[in-house]
């Protein structure tokens, strides 16, 4: 069976946008393929070693929503980055064979030190993060990489890396992994833009039916919508884009209609949304709470081992790797 290898930074709890963006593909995807999904957390220090404090609390949180949400861990191999020091170890050696230009020519590098700032920037961990990128991938020798399409840049720089160490020790030692491109749906936080922690925008599995209909009652519309009477085009309205994901196609259409003609309002157009998303989300509400008030030793525990389960195949990868490099190794 073909693996596929994905990942996230422990951001803490997941809001809507990962939950029905990468989550919900990784879901899908468990059915077809042997999957190992894992908990960035090394990836986070890169940009945020000041809160290091926050990545025990946030990656467990995080576990939490996975599970509510449907991941399992009978199919998929769910593990935590850290737990797993072959990663580590294949990045330094990966390392030795990485141009420092090229790391400096990937296309998010420059884009990221002027989003987030040198002084949280400014270290090597974050220079080489495309590296160690490459390294949590192909020590499992992943066929499939789930991305966008915007992320294929990101997936090609592995490939490269593929390339080089095989040609160095002259043996096929890593796969080239292709990506398995994936649409995920557009979904915008309360202010209009994309739904984000970082933003202040976002509504979370974990937040309460009162706070989530409070925060969609306060979400931006169309804004041509000024007046009561204006007609609007709900396929541009981030109100419209969540029915697309918790209403059925037939009330949709009807918005939608109805929207155009002003014959709806945008206050009883979020007021359908709130009944639907609410009891949509209900069932995984109540999973994620019990799951937070009665699992969570369990959770730390099965993580654990399930690492354990993924440190096994890393190190069968890792030990063919250093063998291609120092011919014998002891």
């Amino acid at each position: 069976m073909a693996i596929v290898l994905s990942g996230m930074r422990p951001t803490g709890k997941l809001h809507l946008g990962n939950l029905y963006g990468a989550l919900q593909n990784w879901i899908n995807l468990q059915d077809k393929y042997k999957c190992h999904y894992f908990v960035a957390d090394w990836h986070a220090l890169t940009t945020g070693f000041s809160e290091s404090k926050e990545i025990y609390n946030n990656t467990l949180e995080m576990i939490i929503d996975w599970l509510a949400f449907g991941l399992d861990p009978k199919k998929s191999t769910l593990f935590v980055q850290s737990l797993v020091k072959e990663h580590a170890e294949l990045f330094l050696l990966l390392s030795m064979i990485t141009p420092v230009g090229k790391l400096e020519r990937v296309p998010s590098y420059k884009d990221q030190i002027a989003q987030l700032g040198e002084s949280r920037t400014a270290n090597y961990g974050f220079l080489g993060y495309p590296v160690l990128m490459s390294a949590d991938i192909i020590i499992y020798k992943a066929n499939y990489v789930p991305v966008g399409i915007d992320q294929i840049a990101h997936l090609e720089f592995t490939r490269e890396i593929v390339r080089s160490f095989n040609n160095i020790v002259q043996k096929e030692v890593f796969i080239e992994p292709e990506p398995l491109l994936s649409e995920f749906p557009k979904i915008l936080g309360t202010d209009g833009r994309k739904m984000s922690k970082s933003y202040g925008n976002a509504i979370y599995l974990a937040d309460s039916e009162d706070e989530t209909a409070q925060k969609i009652k306060t979400m931006f519309t169309d804004p041509r919508r000024l007046r009561r009477t204006d007609p609007g085009v709900a396929k541009e309205c981030g109100v419209f884009m969540l029915h697309n994901i918790f209403t059925d196609k037939q009330t949709c259409n009807e918005i939608e209609y109805s929207c155009a003609n002003a014959s709806i309002g945008c206050t009883d157009c979020k007021k359908i949304l709130i009944k639907n998303l609410n009891e949509k989300l209900r069932p995984i509400r109540e999973k994620r709470k019990q799951l937070q008030e009665n699992k969570k030793n369990e959770i730390i525990e099965n993580i654990r081992e399930s690492s354990k389960t993924a440190s096994q195949a890393a190190k069968e990868t890792l030990n063919i790797a250093k063998e291609a490099i120092f011919n014998n190794y002891l």
